[in-house]
């Protein structure tokens, strides 16, 4: 029964390896339970950033070599970059699953929120579905929408910003 057990488990993390690269998703996490004292967990993982470093380290060693001038320049640049993260922004409620975004209760039916809406801490903002599972994602707080950075039906991973709310 262990061997059987083994195998499916086996088949379940490569299922989800292939639905990380289908998806182009970097990262995947599920909770699979047996039984009371009996559960799977499982993380899956990819780096996709890696190539990025080194282009970044690449500009800052040419533009000295081309004129001393330009090496604040991508300092500069970089730094507005950094503050208009959305996931760094304190009013920021990120995805707490990956899955797809519906910003509506139903097709057709007017969307749970807009920007400038107010909204109370406890409200639906949005709706995230994973595994035909529909989850509503809660005002964490009273306010204000100012931003909305994702769109109906996106795809979302976990971390996501999703809205703004000052």
């Amino acid at each position: 029964m262990t061997d059987t057990k083994h195998e499916a488990d086996v088949a379940f993390i490569k299922a989800l390896a292939e639905l990380l690269r289908d998806n182009d998703l970097t990262e995947l996490q599920v909770k699979r339970e047996y039984g009371e004292e009996d559960s799977l967990n499982v993380r899956v993982s990819r780096m996709n950033q890696v190539a990025a470093a080194p282009v970044q380290v690449a500009v800052p060693a040419v533009a000295p070599a081309a004129a001393p001038a330009t090496s604040p320049a991508p300092a500069a640049a970089e730094a507005p970059v950094a503050q208009e993260d959305p996931a760094s922004h304190p009013g920021a409620v990120t995805s707490p699953m990956v899955g797809t975004v519906y910003m509506q209760a139903e097709p057709g039916a007017p969307a749970f929120i807009s920007v400038g809406a107010s909204v109370s801490e406890g409200d639906t903002l949005l709706i995230v579905e994973a595994m035909k599972t529909m989850n509503h994602i809660h005002a964490p707080k009273s306010g204000t929408i100012k931003r909305i950075l994702v769109g109906d039906g996106d795809a979302v991973e976990f971390g996501t910003p999703l809205v703004i709310v000052e």
